[in-house]
C-alpha cells in the first residue's frame, strides 16, 4: 500500500467512547480525513475475552488497512491493554498503530512524581495492570490505585448520556470506594469516560486532577505524522462513520460532537 499524506486515519472503538479521541483529533488537525469504525455489535470489550477482543481488533485492522489509512489508532483502552502488540504485529510495516494507553503514560511521567493517581476503567484495562507495569517499566515513584468500573460503559451505549441521575449514582457509587482515596489526579482509564468528565468534575468538586486521554492522544497522533512527515495540508474531505450494528445512541452522540447529522455505514465485521 502506498501511503500519502491525504490517506484518512483510521480510528476504531468498541462503540461511542472513540468518538472523544476523534472529536479532538479533528480540532487539533482539522485537514485530516478520518475513517471511523465502532464496534457497537460487540461493545463493551471490557467485559469480552482477551482472544474475542484481538479477533475483533485485526478484523477491525484489516479493514481500516483496506481503507488506505495512514495511520490507525487503537481509541480503546480494553484493545490498547491486550492487543496491541499482536495488532502491531498483524499490521507489521504497512502503518503505524498507536494506543491509548502510552500517550498518557508518557503524560503522567512528565507532570507527575512520587504520587498516588487513581485509575479507572473496565475489567479488561484493570486486570491487565496495564498502567502500573509501563509506569514501573520508565522508574517511576508513582502508584496507581485502580478500580474496575464495568457499568459505566453500557449505561453510556445504552443511554447516550440521556440516564444522567443513574450515571451520577454509579459514578458516586465507584469513587467512593476506599482505594481511590486521597489520590491526586484520576486517570479515565476509557475513551467512553470524558463523556462524564463533567460529573466526575462534580463529585470531586475540581479538586482531583482528571486526566482526559483524548486530548494527550490527539497530540501524540499529530507528533507521529509530523515525524513521518504525513500531515495534511490540504482540507479534509472525508470523515466516514461505520459501525458494526445501528445504535440509537450512538447517532445520537456522533451528532452532539459533530454538529451534524453524520451518515453511519454499517460494516457487520461477520456475515
Amino acid at each position: 500500500m502506498s501511503i500519502i499524506h491525504t490517506n484518512p486515519i483510521g480510528i476504531f472503538d468498541s462503540g461511542i467512547g472513540g468518538l472523544t479521541a476523534t472529536h479532538a483529533l479533528t480540532k487539533l488537525l482539522p485537514n485530516e480525513n478520518i475513517v471511523y469504525f465502532g464496534d457497537t455489535a460487540h461493545a463493551p470489550y471490557g467485559d469480552k475475552s482477551t482472544t474475542a477482543i484481538q479477533e475483533y481488533s485485526t478484523k477491525i485492522c484489516d479493514m481500516l488497512l483496506q481503507q488506505n489509512c495512514k495511520l490507525i489508532l487503537i481509541a480503546c483502552n480494553s484493545a490498547s491493554a491486550v492487543a496491541f502488540d499482536l495488532i502491531k504485529a498483524h499490521v507489521g510495516n504497512k502503518v503505524k498503530v498507536l494506543d491509548v494507553i502510552d500517550p498518557v503514560v508518557n503524560y503522567i511521567s512528565q507532570k507527575y512524581q512520587a504520587t498516588s493517581i487513581g485509575l479507572i476503567g473496565t475489567k479488561t484495562t484493570i486486570n491487565s495492570n496495564i498502567y502500573q507495569k509501563k509506569i514501573d517499566a520508565l522508574g517511576l515513584d508513582i502508584t496507581v490505585h485502580s478500580l474496575a468500573t464495568p457499568l459505566l460503559v453500557p449505561v453510556i451505549e445504552e443511554t447516550g448520556l440521556t440516564a444522567i441521575e443513574l450515571i451520577k449514582d454509579i459514578i458516586k457509587g465507584y469513587l467512593s470506594n476506599p482505594k481511590l482515596a486521597d489520590i491526586n489526579a484520576l486517570i479515565l482509564g476509557c475513551t467512553h469516560y470524558p463523556l462524564i468528565k463533567p460529573i466526575i468534575n462534580e463529585f470531586y468538586q475540581n479538586k482531583v486532577n482528571i486526566i482526559d486521554a483524548s486530548q494527550i492522544v490527539a497530540h501524540a497522533v499529530k507528533q507521529q505524522l509530523t515525524a513521518d512527515n504525513l500531515l495534511n495540508p490540504e482540507p479534509r474531505h472525508t470523515m466516514k462513520f461505520y459501525i458494526s450494528d445501528y445504535t440509537d445512541a450512538f447517532a445520537a452522540t456522533a451528532k452532539l460532537f459533530f454538529q451534524e447529522q453524520l451518515h453511519l455505514e454499517l460494516y457487520p465485521l461477520w456475515e
